[in-house]
Formats: structure tokens, sequence, C-alpha cells
């Protein structure tokens, strides 16, 4: 499998170039040239088939031949080995839980899989390879986890000021080692145009050898495909393919759901839930792409004003507004309603939603209203006590800690402060 860049169609390299450049050099972002149709017995048997079958199936055309299949499937297996249940909240609506891995989100699959993969690509370099990732809350852990004391891996993180919870702050900047954190005195938006200007460096990347782990990364954006084909291995009506609505920031994850679909798996149609932060709702309604400066919320990890990652779903419809309006609708969703949802499916379906997953069960109960009969799939893609600085005054109780995070918060932040301006950045970095 080769990769084009966004910018340039004829600038191809395969999947191991792709991962460990991050971003093409025109600053495209990297996409398959080919996208693999998976035949219908696969999706009608798929119960037959382990988890780490159905990633190991999913994930190899990706891969081609750069990496040998049993380490292959070696990687898929430490990638997903935590459950990915599919629970119901109440009748017709149903959570995909991807908060059970190690740092309690949806991003420990993806980091997972690239620092294995990186990994597996350098070991046999003599310089260090800088891994530099912008977070707006849990991209930040899960990189930090999955690339904690990775050899020959330095990572530096950067994640907006005041703007991520307690908790996301405390898993990524209390590891050490390996893993740096440089605290921004901005937004979300601040640190990716940052992290973008070093990669367009050039007298930088000669100097140093750079990679991201953003989802821009090819590594990181594909396994996310994981997800929605474990979603249908435990749907219960496999007549009637579920609607399926995805908490959305930099458009990553949902762009993977839509992979999966073009590749054969069973969905209706896909929601783009966001916050306050609408640029893909409005997109979505005019047709014109306006992007905006990013807006803070309780679901912070979505609060994004440009999305990298919706160039793939442009490139994936052919930049067909039609076409894809036919298959993704998107809607905001305020604080206000985020905290009303908390509050009301705790009460009466008692399921504990995080500010994400709030959202994410609101425009899918938005959608339902207006498509009665409809059976729907909503992410909920962090535990709720990653942000239970907000859940609790909402339900009114203590969100009880699991036993890795109450170490984790006990544990001391180290952080390097820092402005937006990149020549800071770009002295720290010569600095390494």
């Amino acid at each position: 499998m080769n990769y084009y860049s966004t910018n340039n169609p004829t600038s191809k390299v395969d999947f191991k170039e792709a991962t460990i450049r991050g971003q093409a050099p025109d600053r495209g972002l990297y996409f398959p040239e080919q996208v693999p149709v998976i035949g219908d017995a696969f999706f009608e048997n798929i119960e037959e088939y382990s988890n780490e079958e159905i990633a190991f199936k999913v994930i190899k055309p990706y891969v081609g031949s750069v990496i040998q299949a049993n380490d292959l499937m070696k990687l898929v297996t430490e990638t997903i080995n935590f459950p990915m249940p599919l629970v119901k909240v109440k009748e017709g609506i149903y959570a995909l839980e991807l908060f059970h891995g190690p740092t309690l989100a949806f991003k420990d699959v993806g980091a997972r899989f690239m620092s294995r993969c990186l990994a597996y690509f350098t070991k046999d370099r003599n310089e260090k390879v800088i891994v530099l990732v912008a977070t707006s809350g849990d991209t930040g852990g899960a990189v930090a986890n999955g690339f904690y004391d990775v050899p020959g891996v330095d990572v530096v993180i950067l994640y907006p000021s005041g703007k991520v919870s307690s908790v996301q702050e405390k898993q990524l900047t209390t590891l050490g080692k390996n893993i740096h954190a440089l605290e921004v005195s901005g937004t979300f938006d601040d640190c990716q145009q940052l992290v973008k200007q070093a990669f367009m460096d050039a007298e930088l990347n000669k100097t140093l050898f750079l990679t991201s782990a953003n989802s821009i990364n090819v590594a990181r954006w594909l396994p996310q495909q994981f997800y929605y084909f474990l979603a249908w291995k435990q749907w219960h009506d496999k007549d009637h393919p579920p609607v399926i609505c995805v908490p959305s920031g930099n458009f990553g994850n949902i762009c993977a759901g839509m992979l999966a679909h073009r590749s054969g798996l069973p969905v209706q149609h896909f929601i783009a839930a966001c916050n306050a932060n609408d640029t893909i709702p409005e997109y979505m309604v005019s047709g014109n792409y306006q992007s905006k400066k990013a807006i803070a919320t309780l679901s912070n990890a979505m609060d994004v004003g440009d999305p990298s990652n919706f160039i793939r779903i442009l490139e994936l419809f052919d930049h067909q507004f039609g076409e894809l309006k036919n298959k993704l609708s998107s809607y905001s969703i305020s604080d206000e309603e985020t905290k009303l949802t908390i509050e009301e499916v705790n009460r009466a379906n008692h399921y504990l939603l995080d500010p994400h997953g709030a959202v994410g069960y609101k425009a899918l109960q938005e959608y339902m209203y207006s498509h009665p009969g409809q059976q729907g799939i909503f992410l909920e893609t962090a535990h709720p006590v990653k942000f239970y600085d907000v859940v609790e005054p909402v339900i009114n109780a203590k969100v009880p800690l699991p036993l890795g995070m109450q170490e984790i918060m006990k544990k001391t932040k180290v952080s390097m402060k820092m402005g937006v301006g990149y020549e800071e950045l770009r002295s720290y970095l010569l600095r390494r």
C-alpha cells in the first residue's frame, strides 16, 4: 500500500515512510492510494473471529510488507489487549466504551499501535527520534504512556495551559524519563500550529529526526478503524446496521470509521458530535469551510476550531459535498446541554457519561428525533473520572478513582511553560 499527500497525489510513500515522516513535506496529510474492500462473508461471520484476527485483517493491507505478518499480529495483539464493550444505555441507544485502556481514553489504541510501529521501524537507527505532539487532552496521556521508556525515542508534548483536565495533565506531566511536557499559554490550535511549523522547518529537520504522534500520522489514525469493526461484532441486529455518533475534535476518529465503512463495514449513517466549536456543523449546512479560533468548553479534547483530519474525509468523498452530506450529519452541543445530558442519563438510565460521551449521546438523540425507528451507537471516548471536576458537581456525587489514577494523582507535575512564539519551541528542540 502506498500513500499520497493530500496536497500532491504524485508524491507517494509506503506505510513505513509515512509513519516515520508523520506529515508530508508539502504540509499535506498522507492518504491511502486504495481503500481495501472486505467481502460480505467476513461481516456476516465476524463473531467467529477473535478481536486480534479482526484487527490484523483490517490493518494488514494498509501496512503491506513493511512489517512481517507475525510481527504485525504481535503489534495488534498488544494494541487491543483490553476490552471495548458495547453497552446498552436505553432502548435503541448503545455506548461503545473505549476507556478501558491504560490511560482511560480511546486514544490508547492509536498511540499503542503507533509507538510499536515506530520502535519497529527505527530499532536499527543510530539517531534519536523526537516525537512531537500537540494535545487538547487525551492524546498527550495516551502518547506518553505508549512511548514511555521506548529506547531511542524522546516525546515532546505541547498542551494548552489551563485547558486540560487535572487528570489529563497529571497523565502527561508525571512520567518523566523520555516524556517531556511543554505547557503553552494558548489554545490547542496554537499548539498544533507550533507542531506544524516545526515540521515545515527545513533546517530544523536536517538537524533533528522529528516525527508526529498526532492523528495526522497514519499509524495513529488507521488503527482507530478497529473500534468500528469490534462494535459490529457485538451488534445485536445484523439486519439493521446502526447509526454511529462520534464525539469529534480533530476528526481522526470519525474519519477512521468512515474509512471502515468504505471498506464494507455496515453503517447506516455517521454523526459528528461537536461542542461549541462548530466549524464542521456549519460546513455541513453551508458547504463553505471557515476555520475558527478554538473555544474552551467542558469537553476540552474536542476544542478544535480547524480540524486537521477533515481534509481526509473530503478526500474519501472526492470533495463531493452532496455525497458527504448523504452519509454524514453534524451537531453542535452546548456546555449547558452537556451538563443536562450527564445528569439526565445518570438519573434515568444509571449510566455515567463523561462530557465528550454526553456530547455524543445528545447529538445521537437529536438525530434520532428526526429519524425515528433508527438504532444507534455513540462512542464513549473517556472514563468520567478524567473529568471528575466537571462531572461530580452535575451528579452531586464522587466519581471513584481507579487504582492506577490514585497513584498518578499523587505524583508531581513537571512541565516547562512557554508562549506561542515558534522560536521558543525551536530553541527548546535544538537544545535537546
